[in-house]
């Protein structure tokens, strides 16, 4: 007689109470519902690059692949080609020079990075300041590594820049990480030079490290900016990098962090316990792909700009408001006031137009009357979804 299987009384770890799944990846299981139904969604939500990588560095890949010695194991510290590869691109473009044996540490993905500084600098209990609107992994990752959440609210009325006043008067006892982002993501807001020196100058006040996160300078944006090009910005700062949105590279995972030595073996040493290494092939690629002229760039630009102006008459179908001066390869509007939220008018155009635009809530309570669009779509389904929207929707 075959016994009845029982699920046996086991519960996940309480740190699970504190997050709950990312918001992208439900949506898009539902969206792939609705797909399988023949509704054929056209998705302005997720900022995954639809364009490939420069050719050079798909060569690179193809012919280092086939040799029989790259498929091993490689350095915790990325290959020394990789990091010399990021320093060369740090100086070339930000005018900012690292030595690559102690002050970069490459990452599979920025992501990653979020995680693993996390791990090294916060206690359980640790304060640590997050943007609302923000990138929603500080939030998860913060919660997960048990630290306490600070929110420092960004406002239009401000140019989504933080309030140093406001900050001055919060209690920072216990604060130990700061997490900021310029170009920044949602809003589009351009980083400056002033607001790098602001932010250096309240780190080192306050003993709080600053976390820069900057994978979007490159995009639509003629100045891109470092926070580390301020002197003494290494003593108190971290600045995580991409090769994901400027280089049309995010399924490759390849991406660093840059700060003073102490720093970055501080990190090194929760990563190395973690994953053993990105694959060598992929290393010498991205190397190739750091050393693209600035036509490369102007080229991806040129097909965002395209797209931007599509962009910008969707979110006018859609009754919103935006800067016309936002950066980066999103569009940031602001919903009609007649509208409920943010939530139900994604919602609205999702269910009654089959387009799915992201409701500006994911990014924190600050964003509740926003959405925001993904460039990363070709020009034609824009112009589609431009016209199912005027078709469908009644504002």
């Amino acid at each position: 007689m075959q016994k009845e299987n029982k699920v046996c009384d086991v519960r996940p770890a309480d740190r699970l109470a504190t997050v709950s799944e990312y918001y992208f990846s439900s949506k898009l299981r539902e969206i792939a519902a609705m797909n399988a139904a023949g509704k054929n969604v056209i998705n302005l939500g997720v900022g995954s690059p639809d364009l490939p990588p420069s050719r050079d560095a798909i060569d690179i890949f193809c012919r280092e692949v086939k040799k029989d010695s790259v498929h091993g194991y490689q350095p915790y510290t990325g290959m020394p080609a990789l990091r010399e590869g990021f320093a060369g691109w740090y100086r070339a473009q930000f005018g900012v020079t690292l030595d690559p044996e102690t002050e970069i540490q490459p990452l599979i993905g920025s992501k990653e990075g979020i995680l693993h500084i996390s791990l090294a600098f916060l206690n359980p209990g640790d304060g640590v300041l997050l943007p609302d609107p923000g990138y929603p992994t500080y939030r998860s990752v913060s919660a997960l590594a048990g630290a306490r959440q600070l929110r420092y609210t960004l406002e239009e009325a401000n140019g989504w820049q933080p309030d140093f006043d406001a900050l001055e008067q919060m209690d920072l006892r216990g604060v130990k990480l700061m997490w900021t982002n310029y170009p920044h993501m949602p809003t589009g807001a351009r980083a400056s030079m002033e607001l790098f020196e602001r932010l250096v100058g309240f780190g080192r006040r306050h003993g709080i490290v600053i976390c820069h996160d900057n994978p979007y300078s490159f995009i639509l944006n003629d100045r891109p900016l470092s926070i580390l090009s301020v002197p003494g910005a290494r003593e108190i700062c971290i600045e995580l990098n991409s090769m994901s949105k400027a280089h049309n590279m995010p399924g490759w995972r390849m991406a660093m962090l840059a700060s003073n030595g102490r720093f970055v073996q501080w990190v090194l040493k929760v990563k190395s316990n973690v994953d053993s290494g990105q694959f060598a092939p992929m290393q010498l690629a991205a190397v190739e792909a750091l050393k693209a002229p600035r036509e490369w760039y102007d080229g991806i630009n040129r097909t965002y700009r395209s797209r931007r102006r599509l962009a910008g008459s969707v979110m006018q179908a859609m009754g919103c408001r935006y800067d016309e001066s936002q950066v980066g390869m999103f569009l940031w509007g602001r919903i009609p006031d007649s509208e409920e939220s943010g939530e139900k008018l994604a919602d609205r155009i999702l269910y009654e137009a089959n387009v799915f635009v992201t409701p500006g809530f994911v990014f924190g309570e600050a964003g509740d009357r926003y959405v925001r669009l993904s460039l990363c779509c070709p020009g034609e389904l824009l112009t589609e979804a431009l016209n199912r929207i005027r078709k469908r929707i009644k504002l």
